[in-house]
């Protein structure tokens, strides 16, 4: 018979050998600690709802059964076919079969691994100020219920006492004036008595806000003021049964002022500025219309004194250049936007851009701007995009733009204005006035205590909206879990655009059973685009690190959102671009003193490096491969209500004095698939919002998109279908098991997933990892639905390895397609994470092979805006957490792809024919080809450049790693490639090649300086550096020292290459590289790295020693004292496996190093554009040249000894020794020379270098 309805599979209760939802990585890790044959535990499975698995520990290894119930809901161990299960009711049954030997299990049951019970008080989160007690759901039903207790102790019911009066009224007074009114008594004196105490603190606090506010009151609202300044001299001799009539009526009071005054006083300073406005009526140049003619003021041309003012035509299509000539004549010219080519961001000078402009008889010229402030330069940027945009032939948008705020509210409604916050007015990294009133595509408000009603909430969000850009916003979704909100607004345009809404919430609160914490998810797609947002609150008090880690885990594990098809990944692998907004409530861990301090200075930095949610993201805890913008504002908690002058760090509690250090709580941060273009303009928080104790905090997002694609050409006959080939796969899995695995791999592109068969490979040398392999006939050939290039190259692939006992994943990565097309294998290499933690890596050789009718391609918006790597240095100060972003890659397939696409200027300016693109992955590249191989050598054996060197912390773009889409525009042109001496190329049959030597370069195109080595193999950090700069004309012809792979490094806001896992070395090379290495003679070192002089490789030996240095273990690697699994293992077990994938086809080996270093830059624009084109054609003005000995401006005032004068002429715009000879004294000024010596000491020198 079936078991009763009555019987829980658990029997009466739930047994101690019984761990719920434990991981099965947690439970390895318990039994590993047990350490003796036989010790077993029961789990939920992570397969299959409402299964089990019985997992038990045998020489070290731990072996899982599946626990499947039936139809009937008897349950039964999972066993080979054909074999008759036994079944049993409940759990304990099942196990007490299994604790007697030969039942079929690998040993018989002996020592069960019992759970640890949490103490119940750690399993509470009671608020340590910012909300006085958890706050109930919004329209609850019966306010009377408590929702717990104030204190964590359990003998003191409340922190202030109140519940005691109340508890003595009911037990004891309650009868006395029930007594009372049987006697026929009108009023409870004792009721009455209870009140008045209750009320006491709030009668002095009322007292307090209302002398506060009566000097306002005063000022702006003479009505009011006489109630108030009346209210306060009665408070004085006040007392007796009038007391709590007083504090009704002083309520009634503030309740009035409080919701008029910011009225009043906005009308009469409204009258003010209308005043001011109209007497500056006239000046047309501070308009801040989008439409037509947005001016941005007294813009410098680079080196020259002359004046221009760029004016952007959104409406019309065009941008005047308009230069002052002599007599205040203007003289300018107009480009319509299809002759605008491209924007060329220097990342040395933050506000200089270069324009390229298309000429007749297709040529292009590139000139460069000095702008006020980087700002400016950004709001042009967005300015110029949106003009593009809004003139674009295609149908759908490349681009899209979001708004993202979080603000915990405090339990007050929002003031009448939250202008500030949508317009990212405020602190830190702000947009520009002229860009602010650019309206977003999406906006995503998330909110954390807001007692607003949704629908009020909603409707406000779109009023305010609707003030700001005149746009209709349409609400797509509102999700809420008491008091945590999250709305997602859209532009009417868009409205169609979004599909798939989904929402969900998790609970966090005490006991996890609570909603006053938890978050709120709402996840959709945009055309082909999919979004997930997640707005929560963690856990308080400062020493709570643990739970809100675990709240985290939870919410990444249970929020239920995007692609159902997708359960077997968590909710930072489903979606092309996640967004982790909310009050994370991470502290600081400094003394209060010292955090003052620091802020007082606006030294953020090293507050930053106390930041509990930074040293956690390093220990790789939470937030895995996430990013987050650069901190540049003040910390956004505990701020006094009424101000943001003053931090409130101390709160009075009934367990005694509790400090809140101020900390940023308040966090945005994100996660891309690899190669997505993702860029963040803003991040920052207002300053005039003080109705709560917390600061809103704002970020704003450049996010490319894709459209749902439709093939031009109809579904692929057989002959053209495109197809994804796997040459092999290696995986490194931290896990005790050794049972065997296959891979499943889902797509968006394939019409269900596949499963490849199980690894044919196996070996282990440490007993906490497993490296598993498939070879090419394990693998199964995947065939996406559409063959176009166009399509494919925006497609990702999830991988998922599963084991074949349980069905449950041990960790999942995503690739992009995008480096894969072409028609030899490319290798791929990232890490495998699983619930949040990082589980191992997998690395492979694949390839995309798509059909030459299929070819077509176009470049996308966001393709246009690139960024300039050929200068020293790029900005400083950015945390190494923060570094650490995206899905981070090794692949020899990107330095490909900056080798072999088309220079976007040199060639598809001229021919920009479908056909000449398409060339790109055609066989006419192997020529880039052959050379890529041996930048991929040198790169994998030197190793990456040190991190943070002497210029000063890292340079790594604030997006680096998965910001894509950079390196058509950056790749080397063909003509530039042609550069190359045919000797740079070995013979198949010389085993020694000659050292490489490199033609002269031709006008136009310069040759890449050779490149200091990154240094020794074992000692540099293996991380991104700084960039090397690109030699000028005149420049010396050594560079300053980088890295030896043309492209190999992140750098500017726009670049594409995604680094290898920090954690993991790259794939130990061929025995063939390590000889070839051996042979090439080094380049004389610089004396920058002294330590370099005597560098030899060692010869072709096993690869081992290879890649272990202490780079692998740069941001955080797992703690070794977390009894987690140290990466660095996982580093040895790796760097001494046998890996040699197939070579690539028409790749041999054998390049001596210098081949690499000589190979010319990457980026063709700066150097290849209209070289034959005088500047005069188009600027009308002449230019000498001049000869300076020096390489750069900096050198040449360091001889006369007046450095100091550096940064002032770079910021006016006098960078290149070039246009140093039309410098006059009135330009010396402006850059900062007022001494007349000096000025005199720098004109005479440049007269003497002109002679």
């Amino acid at each position: 018979g079936a078991p009763s309805g009555g019987v829980s599979p658990l029997g009466p209760a739930p047994p101690m050998w019984y761990h719920r939802d434990l991981s099965r990585a947690a439970a390895e890790e318990l039994l590993a600690r047990a350490g003796r044959d036989g010790s077993f535990l029961v789990r939920d499975s992570e397969s299959v709802n409402g299964a089990y698995a019985l997992c038990v520990l045998f020489q070290k290894h731990v072996h899982t059964y599946r626990i499947l119930p039936d139809d009937e809901g008897f349950l039964a161990v999972q066993t080979s076919q054909g074999v008759q299960p036994k079944r049993f009711k409940t759990l304990p049954e099942l196990v007490s079969l299994y604790l007697n030997p030969s039942q079929g299990l690998v040993t018989t049951l002996l020592f069960p691994v019992e759970r640890e019970e949490m103490a119940v008080s750690d399993d509470r989160d009671y608020s340590d100020g910012e909300d006085e007690k958890p706050p109930l759901p919004p329209r609850s039903a019966s306010t009377s219920t408590s929702p717990g207790p104030e204190t964590p102790t359990e003998s003191s019911p409340a922190a202030n006492g109140l519940s005691t009066i109340s508890h003595d009224y009911l037990k004891g007074s309650y009868a006395l004036d029930l007594e009372a009114v049987k006697q026929g008594a009108s009023s409870l004196p004792h009721l009455n008595k209870t009140l008045v105490s209750s009320c006491k603190r709030l009668n002095g606090e009322v007292d307090k806000v209302l002398c506060g506010l009566e000097i306002l009151s005063k000022v702006f609202d003479q009505q009011s003021a006489f109630m108030v300044s009346k209210m306060i001299q009665q408070s004085v001799n006040q007392g007796g049964d009038q007391e709590l009539e007083n504090l009704v009526t002083k309520l009634a009071i503030l309740k009035d002022l409080l919701s008029s005054i910011e009225k009043k006083v906005y009308f009469i300073l409204s009258l003010s500025v209308f005043h001011s406005l109209f007497s500056a009526f006239s000046r047309p140049a501070c308009t801040l219309s989008v439409k037509l003619d947005v001016y941005l003021a007294e813009l410098t041309k680079i080196g020259k004194s002359q004046k221009y003012t760029l004016s952007v035509d959104v409406e019309g299509g065009r941008l005047v250049v308009m230069k002052k000539v002599k007599d205040n004549q203007e003289d300018w010219t107009t480009f319509t936007h299809d002759k605008i080519r491209q924007l060329i961001k220097s990342q040395r000078v933050q506000n200089k851009l270069g324009i390229v402009f298309e000429k007749e008889k297709d040529k292009s010229q590139r000139k460069d701007f000095v702008f006020a402030s980087a700002k400016k330069r950004e709001a042009f940027c967005q300015l110029l995009q949106l003009m593009k945009n809004k003139h674009s032939n295609q149908d759908e948008p490349d681009m899209i733009s979001i708004f993202i705020g979080t603000w915990n509210m405090g339990s007050v409604p929002a003031p009448k204005s939250v202008a500030s916050w949508m317009l990212c007015r405020g602190l830190g990294k702000t947009l520009d006035e002229m860009a602010v009133t650019i309206p977003h595509d999406l906006y995503v408000f998330g909110s954390q205590e807001n007692s607003v009603c949704d629908r009020e909430w909603v409707e406000s969000l779109r009023v305010a909206l609707k003030e700001q850009t005149e746009l209709d916003y349409k609400p797509i979704a509102i999700q809420t879990l008491w008091n945590i909100k999250l709305a997602v607004l859209v532009k009417p345009e868009h409205e169609n655009r979004i599909s798939h809404v989904g929402m969900s919430s998790v609970k966090t609160g005490i006991a996890n059973t609570l909603g006053n914490k938890g978050a709120v998810g709402v996840s959709f797609m945009f055309n082909g685009t999919s979004f997930g947002f997640v707005n929560c609150h963690l856990t308080s008090g400062n020493e709570k690190i643990g739970r809100r880690n675990q709240n985290y885990l939870d919410i990444l594990r249970l929020l239920s959102l995007g692609d159902k098809q997708l359960s077997s990944f968590d909710i930072s692998l489903r979606f092309t671009h996640l967004f982790w907004l909310g009050d994370l409530n991470y502290r600081l861990d400094m003394d209060i003193q010292e955090i003052l301090n620091y802020i007082n200075r606006k030294e953020f930095e090293p507050l930053l490096k106390v930041d509990q949610l930074n040293l956690e993201r390093e220990k790789n805890k939470v937030f895995l491969r996430f990013a987050e913008e650069e901190i540049s504002f003040p910390p956004t908690y505990r701020y006094e209500r009424g101000s943001r002058d003053t931090y409130v760090w101390q709160k009075q509690k009934a367990t005694g004095m509790r400090t809140n250090v101020p900390s940023w709580c308040d966090r945005i941060l994100w996660k891309s698939y690899p190669e997505t273009h993702i860029v963040c303009n803003s991040y920052g928080c207002t300053d005039d919002i003080v109705t709560s104790d917390h600061s809103p905090v704002f970020a704003t997002f450049e996010v490319g998109v894709t459209s749902q694609f439709v093939s031009k050409k109809g579904l692929p006959k057989s002959s053209e279908q495109a197809y994804i080939e796997f040459e092999c796969i290696e995986a490194i899995v931290k896990t005790a098991s050794r049972t065997k695995f296959f891979i499943e791999f889902y797509s968006t592109c394939l019409e269900e997933f596949k499963k490849s068969y199980e690894n044919d490979t196996q070996n282990s040398d440490n007993i906490n990892f497993l490296r598993v392999g498939w070879s090419n006939k394990q693998l199964t050939t995947l065939k996406p639905l559409l063959s176009e290039i166009e399509y494919l190259q925006d497609q990702h692939l999830l991988l998922t390895v599963k084991s074949v006992d349980g069905y449950e994943s041990y960790g999942e990565c995503v690739l992009a397609l995008k480096s894969m097309i072409g028609s030899t294998a490319q290798q791929f290499h990232t890490y495998l994470s699983h619930r949040g933690e990082e589980t191992g890596n997998i690395r492979g050789s694949m390839r995309v092979r798509v059909p030459s009718e299929r070819m077509g391609t176009r470049e996308r918006l966001y393709e246009w805006i690139s960024v300039d790597k050929d200068e020293t240095g790029g900005p400083r100060g950015r945390s190494s957490v923060v570094s650490r972003t995206g899905h981070e890659y090794v692949k020899p397939s990107a330095v490909r792809k900056q080798l072999g696409e088309l220079g976007k200027v040199s060639e598809e300016a001229e021919r920009s024919s479908k056909e000449e693109t398409a060339a790109r992955y055609s066989e006419k590249y192997y020529l880039q080809e052959n050379v890529a191989i041996f930048l991929i050598l040198c790169f994998l054996f030197l190793g990456r450049p040190k991190q943070d060197g002497p210029d000063g912390g890292d340079s790594i773009s604030k997006n680096s790693f998965n910001n894509p889409a950079y390196y058509i525009l950056e790749g080397v042109p063909n003509q530039s490639a042609a550069a190359i001496s045919p000797e740079l190329l070995p013979s198949p049959t010389s085993s020694n090649p000659p050292a490489a030597k490199v033609n002269p370069p031709s006008a136009g195109v310069r040759t890449k300086p050779p490149a200091a080595p990154s240094g020794p193999l074992h000692l540099r950090r293996a991380a991104a550096g700084p960039p090397a700069r690109t030699i000028t004309e005149e420049g010396s012809s050594e560079d300053d020292g980088g890295s030896c792979v043309a492209g190999a490094q992140g750098g500017g806001a726009g670049s594409t290459l995604n680094r290898p896992p920090p954690d993991f070395p790259p794939p130990p090379l061929p025995k063939g590289a390590l000889e070839m290495v051996t042979e090439a003679p080094f380049n004389k070192p610089r004396p920058l790295y002294p330590d370099l002089a005597e560098v030899r490789i060692p010869p072709a030996a096993p690869a081992g020693p290879l890649a272990l240095g202490e780079g692998f273990r740069r941001g955080g690697g797992m703690a070794l004292d977390d009894q987690s699994c140290s990466v660095l293992q996982m580093a040895k077990t790796l760097s001494e496996s046998e890996f040699t994938p197939p070579p690539l086809r028409g790749q041999p080996m054998g390049a001596g190093l210098d081949a690499c270093r000589t190979f010319p830059p990457r980026n063709p624009i700066t150097e290849s554009i209209a070289e034959d084109m005088p500047e005069e054609a188009l600027w009308g003005s002449s230019s000498s040249s001049l000869s300076v000995g020096e390489s750069s401006v900096g050198e040449w005032l360091q001889r006369l000894g007046l450095e100091k004068y550096e940064r002032g002429l770079l910021h006016n715009g006098w960078d290149d020794l070039e246009f140093l000879s039309d410098i006059t004294e009135e330009d010396l000024e402006e850059a900062g020379v007022l001494d007349p010596a000096h000025k005199q000491i720098l004109l005479e020198s440049l007269r003497q270098q002109q002679k």
